[in-house]
């Protein structure tokens, strides 16, 4: 297989930032965990809260999918560069999942997706171009904090919601995968300090997109 050109690889990753941001435009390997479980009642509180955080769960997997896409344009190993497209497909299937789920609660994506796309698009490339090691340190990092927010938001749900359950559960085994695998290709451990960076930015994150 021949290597992509420089303009192959940035067609490739603009048709992957449209596929991200725009409605309905992306499509899932794997059929939606949420259909084997049966729909349920909501007061207008419950459902606004399920919503909310489902649109958090969806912008986290825009951030994913542009994390993932910078580092492949930067990495500097072959193996490394198609890992991270690997996983940025398997990643379209949440994204795909918490859009279909937002769907079914009368609700919207984040208007500020087009602004977290581009931040994680940049804080990847430039994770990517600092090295392999640290790049996919970055990735075991990111998704520890991913499985964080899953278990806090498992925990946090209308009980009523196993749709959306049904979702996050699979999105956590997916992520611990990923994070697990990262670490096992070579990827540095974070020291606690930049973990807790990492933390802070991720809370303005899920306060925003929340709401918005």
């Amino acid at each position: 297989m021949r290597s992509l050109s420089r303009l192959d690889q940035f067609i490739n990753h603009v048709d992957n930032a449209l596929k991200t941001l725009v409605p309905n435009a992306a499509s899932a390997h794997r059929a939606n965990p949420a259909h084997t479980a049966e729909p349920c009642e909501f007061d207008e509180q419950e459902k606004r809260h399920a919503a909310g955080l489902m649109r958090i769960n969806h912008t986290g997997e825009v951030c994913a999918q542009a994390l993932y896409q910078g580092q492949s344009l930067t990495a500097r190993l072959p193996q490394v560069r198609e890992a991270m497209n690997e996983a940025a497909e398997e990643e379209v299937d949440h994204l795909v999942w918490c859009e279909q789920r937002l769907h079914e609660l009368d609700s919207r994506t984040s208007l500020l997706n087009p602004i977290f796309y581009g931040l994680s698009y940049s804080i990847g490339a430039l994770a990517g171009a600092v090295g392999d090691k640290w790049s996919l340190g970055f990735v075991a990092a990111t998704e520890n904090q991913v499985c964080h927010h899953l278990k806090h938001h498992l925990e946090v749900l209308p009980p009523q919601d196993q749709r959306s359950r049904a979702i996050l559960e699979v999105m956590l085994e997916d992520e611990e995968k990923h994070a697990t695998s990262a670490l096992q290709a070579g990827g540095a451990v974070f020291p606690s300090w930049v973990q807790a960076g990492m933390t802070q930015l991720s809370k303005v994150m899920t306060k925003t997109t929340y709401r918005l």
